[in-house]
C-alpha cells in the first residue's frame, strides 16, 4: 500500500480498519475492547472510524496482544558508530531558521 499516495484521513481511515479486522481476528467485540483496555466505546468507535488518539492505539495494541508490530509501524532507526562520533552528541532536536532576536526585528519597523 502506497501511504505516501493517501491523504491523511485516508491513512487514519485505513488504520482503523486494520485495527477493527485484527479485533474482529481476535473475535471480541467493540464492547469487551472497550472494558479490558478502559476505554470508552466511543473511543474504539472512533479509532475504528479513522480518528482518535496515539494513546489509545496503544492500548488497544497491547490488549489485542500486538505491540510488537510497533517495530513495523515505526522502525527504529539506529544511527552507525561513525556518524555518531561525526555528530558528538545525540540529537535532541531538529535544526530550524533562525528567528531574529525581538531587538532586531523592532528597528525593522
Amino acid at each position: 500500500m502506497d501511504f505516501y499516495a493517501m491523504t491523511d484521513t485516508g491513512i487514519g481511515k485505513e488504520i482503523g480498519h486494520r485495527i477493527k479486522r485484527l479485533r474482529l481476528r481476535k473475535n471480541m467485540t467493540q464492547v469487551e475492547l472497550s472494558k479490558t483496555t478502559k476505554l470508552s466505546l466511543n473511543a474504539i468507535k472512533a479509532l475504528e472510524g479513522g480518528k482518535g488518539k496515539l494513546s489509545s492505539i496503544i492500548g488497544i495494541l497491547r490488549e489485542l496482544n500486538s505491540l510488537d508490530n510497533l517495530n513495523n509501524f515505526i522502525p527504529d532507526v539506529k544511527i552507525s558508530p561513525l556518524q555518531q562520533a561525526q555528530m558528538g552528541k545525540q540529537r535532541e532536536r531538529a535544526s530550524g531558521k533562525r528567528i531574529k532576536s525581538i531587538k532586531e526585528n523592532q528597528s525593522d519597523w
